[in-house]
């Protein structure tokens, strides 16, 4: 029976990554792309005009 649980662990591991590599790969585009890139990209556009106001990164205006 040694060989059952030095088996388990990777076997439940295993099944952890696929569920895990399921759901990132769910959740890549779809209905709420245009959302999550326009928030990104807010970010970014905020990012650059605190960097050009002098701004530390962090300490928001």
């Amino acid at each position: 029976m040694d060989y059952v649980s030095a088996l388990v662990p990777p076997a439940v591991m295993a099944v952890a990554f696929i569920a895990l590599i399921k759901t990132i790969v769910k959740s890549q585009g779809g209905v709420n792309k245009s959302k999550e890139d326009a928030a990104v990209d807010a970010a970014l556009v905020r990012s650059d005009a605190a960097k050009q106001d002098g701004v530390p990164e962090g300490q928001g205006a």
